[in-house]
């Protein structure tokens, strides 16, 4: 049998042991004893623990009724012991909050990766988009019954559904699926392009070139201009400039394309070599573009708490104006050459090269100065500048002022145009809400560009 002095050591052993748990166990030794469950401090603990013992010693020869009493008495010290310690580590859990995603790289090969392949995604939505000039002047010359109006649904549906689809692609960029819902978009918008080479009637045109072609771009391009906004800060605007000078790019190249194969190829493989272009470009970014932040799973598809934000309100008014009249010059500039300064469709098919070429070194200046001033402050006068061209048009009476007006309403046009993701990133508080917000003020202004060119031509 062990001694005293065995004994005193086993206690001590246990004493010591009990000490090194409680130091291991840090933050939660220190909830449980500022929340002891049943309300008592230790003291009140082993006290307690002594009258527990005197009770059971008393426990055979205690009545039934005491013993019963004894038992609820336990089982709601039970009760409230549970509660109390589900209820401290509830509270600890649900005030921390979703943590804040973490900085962005502001450079580094992976981030000027997802810089090139967004300049391809914008290359095969809004630079296919803004050679729609291309084809409504051939459409207006092989349709002569149809009215040039009428005409240009075709390409207004296409802009709607490329703005409206970032209302819910925008979010899904946040919640992690960027590249199954790349994937889908890209699909549709190349199957548009195909169904289109084969299009007989102006409806058919309407169903694959306006509505298939516009919805599958739609689908990716929020996310991926959104995606690329995660990766910079102090180089945001620097970043977005070149992305956005796909737009300008693919202003060039498909009115290139169309002016070229047209004549030689006819309509419907020319469609389809332009099927081919973003079939491969499409593929690039698949391999590539990968998103950086953490899904965000939970949260509405529209941010409400946008629309109680001044700032977020009118700027978002401000661009719905502007983009109602924006895309009319676009439309119309090559077959008002055409139709009041008597140039041929070759000739006038330059003019939509022009007005999408002169804005990219200004897609790459402008956005430098909005990194160091601050893109709303550099959004107002170029705006302005914006407005006071569009004027100039009324004074256009010859071929060279035309061409001179062509050229420096794309340079203010893509410098206003280029400067909009960056300004609604630098006003969103998280960046893994930028992909909800920018898809919002998309879905706003895409009613604004779908209804401005045939209104536009209704009233002239």
């Amino acid at each position: 049998m062990p001694g005293p002095d065995a004994v005193v050591g086993t206690q001590d052993m246990f004493h010591h042991d009990d000490e090194k748990h409680w130091d291991r166990a840090g933050p939660h030794a220190a909830v449980l004893q500022d929340h002891h469950p049943s309300g008592y401090d230790d003291h009140d603990v082993t006290t307690q623990g002594s009258h527990d013992d005197d009770d059971d010693e008393a426990g055979s020869t205690a009545p039934p009724s005491m013993r019963r009493q004894r038992t609820a008495r336990a089982s709601e010290d039970l009760r409230r012991t549970a509660s109390n310690v589900l209820s401290t580590i509830a509270s600890r859990i649900t005030t921390r909050g979703w943590p804040e995603p973490p900085p962005p790289p502001d450079g580094g090969a992976e981030a000027w990766t997802q810089v090139a392949c967004g300049w391809v995604a914008i290359f095969v939505t809004w630079g296919y988009l803004n050679s729609f000039g291309s084809f409504q002047t051939y459409y207006e010359q092989t349709m002569p019954d149809t009215p040039p109006s009428t005409i240009s649904w075709i390409g207004s549906l296409q802009i709607w559904l490329t703005m409206v689809g970032g209302v819910f692609t925008g979010r899904l960029l946040d919640a992690g699926f960027f590249v199954p819902t790349f994937f889908v978009g890209a699909v549709l918008q190349v199957l548009g392009m195909f169904l289109m080479s084969i299009s007989k009637t102006y409806w058919q045109l309407i169903l694959f070139q306006g509505v298939l072609t516009g919805l599958g771009g739609g689908i990716f391009f929020t996310p991926s201009l959104a995606l690329v906004t995660t990766y910079f800060d102090k180089k945001r605007g620097l970043a977005m400039g070149l992305v956005t000078t796909g737009n300008s790019a693919g202003g060039i190249i498909y009115p290139l394309v169309v002016r070229q194969l047209i004549p030689k190829l006819g309509f419907a493989w020319t469609s389809r070599v332009l099927g081919f272009i973003n079939l491969a470009s499409l593929a690039v970014c698949l391999a590539f573009m990968r998103p950086r932040l953490p899904p965000r799973k939970s949260g509405p598809i529209i941010d409400w708490a946008a629309f109680r934000e001044p700032v977020f309100d009118t700027f978002v008014a401000g661009w719905w104006l502007i983009m109602w009249a924006n895309y009319y010059t676009f439309y119309y500039i090559a077959s008002f050459a055409v139709e009041e300064l008597s140039m041929s469709y070759s000739a006038a098919s330059v003019l939509i090269m022009v007005v999408n070429g002169a804005g990219l070194p200004f897609r790459i200046i402008v956005p430098m100065f909005s990194d160091r001033l601050g893109p709303l402050n550099v959004l107002i006068p170029v705006t302005l500048t914006w407005v006071i061209v569009a004027f100039c048009w009324l004074a256009v009476r010859n071929i060279g002022g035309y061409y001179a007006f062509t050229a420096v309403y794309g340079a203010t046009s893509g410098a206003f145009q280029c400067l909009l993701p960056t300004t609604i990133a630098s006003i969103t508080d998280r960046l893994d809400k930028v992909g909800t917000r920018m898809g919002m003020a998309f879905a706003i202004i895409s009613i604004a560009s779908m209804t401005g060119p045939p209104v536009g031509e209704g009233w002239i």
